[in-house]
C-alpha cells in the first residue's frame, strides 16, 4: 500500500497546508448568500450556525475550505468556527450520503426495535455506523433522541420523521432511496437531497413546487397533551381489567386507523396502538 505526501506530513507531524480558495464563481455566489444570512442578525456571529449549513450545502459536508469560508465572513477565527463545527453532530466532517439514514437507538426507541432495525440495515446495506453505501446515497447512523418518542421506533431520513419502523419497513426505505423512487415522509414533504436540506436549513425557502403546501404535522398522539392544555375535554380514560370479578373491562378509547399514519413506509402494524391512547390518573374510586 502506497502512502500519499500528505499521509507522510501528517505523520511526520508536518503541519497542514492552508486550505485551498473555493474558485470564483462559486466564492462569489456564497458571498451573495452568506451576507443576506448574515444581515438577519443585529450581531454578526450569530449567523454562523446558518453559514454552516449553507457550506455544507456546497460540497455535502463541512470542510476546511468552508470553515475558513465563514471565518472570513465573520471576522472569526478558524479555530473558533471549527470549535462550533465539531460541536454539533448536524455538521458533517466528512463526505457523506445523499440521504442521511438515522436510526435512534435511544431507550424507547431501542425497546421498541430500534436496535434491530439498526442491525438489519447495517447487514442489509453491507456498511456500519457513519459509513456510506458504494452508490454513496445512504449514510447510516445511530441518533440520539429526537422528541418522536410516541411513536417509537423512528428513522430519520435528512432530518424528516419516519415513524413506527419496523425491520422490513426500514429495508424498503433505504431500497426506494437507493432506487431514486419518490419517498414521503410520515409528516412533512417529500424528501430531497442532504445538500438542498442543509440550504433549507441555512434559512433559504424550499423553491420546489408544492413543497411547502406538501409539509405535515404531527399526528394525533402528540398533540393530545397541546389539546389538554387549551382546555378540551380529555375523552373517558382506558381502563384494563385486573381479573377481579366486579370489574368490567371498557372498550378501548381509540383505535388508530391506517388512515393516521402518512408515510408509505410507515410499519405495517401500529406500535402505538398497544397503548393508552391518553394519560390518566387514579379515578375517585380508586383513590379511596
Amino acid at each position: 500500500m502506497t502512502t500519499s505526501s500528505s499521509e507522510r506530513g501528517v505523520s511526520l507531524g508536518m503541519p497542514e497546508l492552508p486550505a485551498p480558495a473555493y474558485p470564483d464563481d462559486v466564492r462569489a455566489r456564497l458571498e451573495a448568500d452568506a451576507r443576506e444570512v448574515i444581515a438577519r442578525y443585529p450581531d454578526s456571529r450569530s449567523a454562523l450556525l446558518p453559514l454552516l449549513h449553507l457550506v455544507q450545502s456546497e460540497e455535502g459536508h463541512v470542510t476546511r475550505t468552508g470553515m475558513r469560508f465563514c471565518a472570513d465572513m465573520l471576522g472569526l477565527t478558524t479555530a473558533e468556527v471549527t470549535a462550533v463545527a465539531t460541536f454539533y453532530t448536524m455538521y458533517r466532517r466528512k463526505p457523506s450520503g445523499d440521504y442521511q439514514v438515522g436510526v435512534c437507538t435511544n431507550t424507547l426507541c431501542a425497546v421498541m426495535g430500534g436496535d434491530a432495525i439498526f442491525e438489519t440495515l447495517q447487514e442489509h446495506l453491507g456498511v456500519g455506523n457513519g459509513e456510506t453505501t458504494d452508490d454513496g446515497k445512504v449514510t447510516l447512523e445511530h441518533i440520539e433522541c429526537n422528541a418522536a418518542c410516541d411513536y417509537a421506533p423512528v428513522v430519520m431520513v435528512n432530518w424528516e420523521f419516519f415513524d413506527n419502523q419496523t425491520p422490513a419497513s426500514a429495508k424498503r426505505l433505504v431500497d426506494d432511496l437507493r432506487a431514486g423512487r419518490s419517498v414521503q415522509p410520515t409528516r412533512g414533504a417529500r424528501l430531497c437531497t442532504f445538500k438542498e436540506t442543509a440550504r433549507i436549513l441555512a434559512g433559504f425557502p424550499d423553491e420546489r413546487p408544492g413543497a411547502v403546501e406538501e409539509g405535515g404535522s404531527a399526528g394525533p398522539a402528540s398533540l393530545v397533551g397541546l389539546r389538554l392544555a387549551k382546555g378540551e375535554a380529555a375523552p373517558a380514560r382506558v381502563v384494563h381489567p385486573r381479573g377481579g370479578p366486579h370489574e368490567e373491562p371498557q372498550d378501548r378509547v381509540h383505535e388508530p386507523s391506517p388512515a393516521e399514519h402518512l408515510s408509505s413506509h410507515d410499519a405495517p402494524q401500529d406500535t402505538s396502538a398497544s397503548d393508552p391512547a391518553h394519560p390518566a390518573g387514579p379515578t375517585a374510586e380508586e383513590g379511596e
